[in-house]
This record gives C-alpha cells, sequence and structure tokens, in this order.
C-alpha cells in the first residue's frame, strides 16, 4: 500500500505464494499513478521479476515469542535463494532491498546465489536496516524531547540484536549523553524488535514500523536511481568499513546502488568496545549465510 502511494512508482508487481490476487485487486483501487499488477505462486515468479528496476524481498515466516531472528533462519533462507535465482534470471541489474530476517544472513546468501549465476553486483544488493535507524531516532528524541525528525543517528554492525550499534556518539544534532542513557538507548534499539513481538504475544513481530522503514529506505533508493545527488542513509552491504565481508554503515546511493561506502568515523571507547562484539556474532551469521548456499 506505501508503495502504491509513491509518486516514484510508475509500475508495481506484487508476488507471493497465497493471497496475491486479493490484496492486487484491493490496493489497485488507490487513485495513485501506480500500475499494479499480481503475481501468484512459483509458475509466475519469473513474470513478476521481468523488467523491474526495484526488487523488495519482506518474504518469510515473522517472530514469535522467545524466538530469535535466527531461529527463521531455516524457513527464511530457503525462500530468498529461490527469489534470488529467479531475480539473476530475470531482472539481474534490479537494486535489490533484502528485508527478510535474518538479515546478517540472507544478504551474504543472495550474493551467493549472483556469484552462481555470474550476475553479483555488490553496489546493487542491501540489507534493510532502516528500521534500527527509525527507531534509533524515535528513542532518541524522546530523551531528548524533540522531533524524531529532526534527530539523525547513524546506526552500524548488522541488524539483530548485539550487531545493532547506534552510534550515539555522532548523533545531529550533536549532544551528549550520561553512561546511564547511553546504556538505556543502545538496549532500547538494539532489542526494538523485541519489544514488539512480546508486545503483541504471539500475533507476529514489527509490521507497521517495518513497513513505514522498508518505503523509506525504497523512497531512498528510488530517488537515487532517478539520479538526484547526495542520498545518504545506513544499509548492510558489502563492505571494506571492517575486516568483515558484509557490514552496515552509512552509503551513499545512486543510480547503481551504492556509489560509496562512508568511513565510520570517530567511535568513543564504548563504540569500539560494542563493535568488537558485534563483529564476533556478525562474523559468525555471515558465515552461516555462506555455507547455507555453498554445502
Amino acid at each position: 500500500m506505501l508503495m502504491k502511494m509513491n509518486p516514484l512508482v510508475s509500475l508495481l508487481h506484487l508476488y507471493d505464494v497465497v493471497n496475491t490476487p486479493g490484496v492486487t485487486s484491493d490496493i489497485s483501487h488507490m487513485d495513485t499513478g501506480a500500475v499494479v499488477r499480481g503475481f501468484l505462486g512459483q509458475q509466475q515468479l519469473e513474470d513478476a521479476l521481468i523488467g523491474m528496476d526495484l526488487v523488495i524481498i519482506p518474504a518469510g515466516v515473522p517472530r514469535k515469542p522467545g524466538m530469535t531472528r535466527d531461529d527463521l533462519f531455516n524457513i527464511n533462507a530457503g525462500i530468498v535463494k529461490t527469489l534470488c535465482e529467479a531475480i539473476a534470471k530475470c531482472c539481474p541489474k534490479a537494486i535489490v532491498n533484502v528485508i527478510s530476517n535474518p538479515v546478517n544472513s540472507t544478504v551474504p546468501i543472495a550474493a551467493e546465489v549472483f556469484k552462481r549465476a555470474g550476475t553479483y553486483d555488490p553496489k546493487r544488493l542491501l540489507g534493510v536496516t532502516m528500521l534500527d535507524v527509525v527507531r534509533a531516532n524515535t528513542f532518541v528524541a524522546e530523551v531528548l524531547g524533540v522531533d524524531p525528525r529532526d534527530v539523525d543517528v547513524p546506526v552500524v554492525g548488522g541488524h539483530a540484536g548485539i550487531t545493532i550499534l547506534p552510534l550515539l556518539s555522532q548523533i545531529k544534532p550533536p549532544c551528549s549523553f550520561t553512561p546511564k542513557e547511553i546504556e538505556y538507548l543502545t538496549g532500547r534499539i538494539q532489542n526494538g524488535g523485541t519489544e514488539v513481538v512480546e508486545a503483541k504475544a504471539g500475533a507476529g513481530s514489527a509490521t507497521l514500523s517495518m513497513a513505514y522503514a522498508a518505503v523509506k529506505f525504497a523512497d531512498a533508493c528510488l530517488h537515487a536511481l532517478r539520479g538526484d545527488a547526495g542520498i545518504i542513509e545506513c544499509a548492510y552491504v558489502a563492505s571494506q568499513v571492517t575486516e568483515l565481508p558484509f557490514f552496515a554503515s552509512k552509503v551513499r546511493l545512486g543510480r547503481v546502488g551504492v556509489e560509496e561506502i562512508l568511513p565510520l568515523g570517530p567511535l568513543n571507547d564504548y563504540e569500539r568496545e560494542s563493535l568488537e562484539k558485534a563483529k564476533k556474532e556478525l562474523a559468525a551469521s555471515i558465515e552461516k549465510g555462506i555455507s547455507f548456499i555453498r554445502k
């Protein structure tokens, strides 16, 4: 629905293994410019992808209370693999936004699938960590008593638990927090997803805030594809910012996807320490994704 509302979308293809005809019919009645077409089931997957410039992958199962993002791995890994095999065949030049959890592992899976198909372009494969940024902006704004739209918190690392690292020392506008506030904010940003899972008590995970964040990120990609300059967002991408093959940090988007990966900038002691912990967990998640395809 949010993509149908976006004026930069001229053609919107919806694909799923269930329910697509109903959802397509429903949102096609909205009086916005995007033409909507629905595709149902594996046999229509390739038709859904032909000619697409941007592919958004939110597919898979959500978390339930007590589950980690890793518990979703076995189901969602297979789904991402299938979708990426079709992308490689039908729209290899598309920019791909991967939302399916665990993002720390599903982005490496997508990369391996594209490598195998001979279509891999690291600039065009982006793991969506925008929800971490959206939460960080919101929670920090609450503490500061300001409008979240006036706050910009870089969030680096990955997209699960301790791999989510908000750089509170680099907030715009600049401000300082007590050690207690830093502990509280970092913990809340890292556990924002679990907060929603528990509040929904078995009825799913973050869907509305995730949709908002996904569309905010997709919109940035669409503006970049159009040729707008100076579009900088955080995303989980193939990176040399650390020794890890994938890492989330600020990137500059352009017509080809990621045009530049920005440096991490100065970190304080707390952030440096947190980064080392994050890297250990991130390395294991990346390896898990790669070995899923290679075995």
